[in-house]
């Protein structure tokens, strides 16, 4: 008998500590979840906190470059960063001019050709993407001897089909047959559909840009945007860039791009870029948007041009 009560007290012991065990399990996954939660809420709080910094900044940065031209503090399009402190936060942002890139619309075929050239492609993959392009924002259905039309993209297994369109934004370059993802990021910073112009104004290009103009080479380049840099900081009159005569147009647009990065204390860093178009004709509001993005940040720039803290308010 007291053999068979120590056997039950063993089993009831064992029982005991397999259901103290699980319940201990169970309390530690409910609170592993609870503070995975608590985490994932506290982050994206952050996340929308710097997010309507940077809308707030982009904000401050149309206001301020879309002052009349004869202000001597209206912000220059020159992709310079502008950065300052905000509540603990770090934000930046750069403004440039749509002129400044190349219109995948408006552009003619050799600027087409050395962008396409300036991401890398070999000169046979140059001319299927050139033709494809073209054929893909052309009104009609007719194929270029290296393009696609309709046939095409079906037999390659897509579904979408050439617009005969103008395309109606960049983004939209991604869909044409032969155009891959890492081409894409490559020219997406250089390539615009709101300037509606054949060339790019020099004066307010990137170095990337120019060297992607035929029959340009680096050290031209070097040597242009070296004077050209130099006329800014004494305040005189841009050079003419004679070596991309033919491909430049020096006046600027009335759409820019508005780029803003926030960093938060707590290390979220958020950036977002935008397309504004200027329209003093409608003075309740001098201007409205052509895109919105979510961009991947930068390393943050070093403070320029404006104090360090901005008084709020302002």
């Amino acid at each position: 008998m007291r053999t068979s009560a120590n056997r039950q007290r063993g089993v009831a012991l064992i029982l005991v500590i397999w259901v103290v065990t699980l319940l201990v399990a169970i309390a530690g996954s409910f609170l592993y979840a609870m503070r995975t939660d608590a985490r994932a809420a506290r982050n994206a709080a952050l996340i929308a906190r710097a997010d309507a910094l940077a809308q707030a900044a982009v904000a401050r940065a149309l206001y301020e470059v879309f002052k009349p031209a004869g202000n001597p503090e209206v912000w220059k399009r020159d992709e310079a960063p502008r950065a300052w402190s905000f509540d603990g936060a770090e934000v930046s942002v750069s403004l440039s001019d749509e002129s400044a890139k190349i219109d995948i619309n408006t552009a003619n075929d050799e600027l087409l050709r050395g962008l396409f050239r300036h991401a890398g492609l070999a000169e046979d993959e140059v001319a299927r993407l050139l033709d494809a392009v073209l054929d893909w924002r052309d009104p009609d259905s007719f194929r270029r001897p290296n393009g696609a039309e309709e046939p095409e993209y079906a037999q390659a297994g897509l579904k979408v089909k050439p617009a005969n369109y103008a395309f109606q934004a960049t983004e939209e370059l991604q869909l044409v047959l032969g155009m891959r993802p890492e081409v894409y990021q490559r020219i997406a910073p250089m390539i615009t559909v709101n300037s509606r112009q054949a060339g790019v104004n020099p004066h307010l290009a990137r170095r990337e840009v120019l060297l992607a103009i035929p029959a340009v080479n680096p050290e031209q380049v070097d040597a242009f945007i070296a004077e050209r840099e130099a006329n800014r900081g004494q305040k005189r009159v841009p050079p003419i860039f004679l070596a991309a005569a033919a491909y430049s147009t020096y006046a600027p647009v009335s759409a820019i791009t508005v780029r803003a990065q926030v960093v938060l204390p707590e290390g979220i860093s958020v950036a977002r870029e935008a397309v504004a178009l200027a329209t003093p004709q409608y003075p309740n509001r001098p201007y409205t948007f052509l895109a919105w993005r979510e961009v991947p940040p930068q390393r943050a720039p070093a403070p320029a041009e404006i104090p360090k803290e901005v008084p709020v308010g302002r």
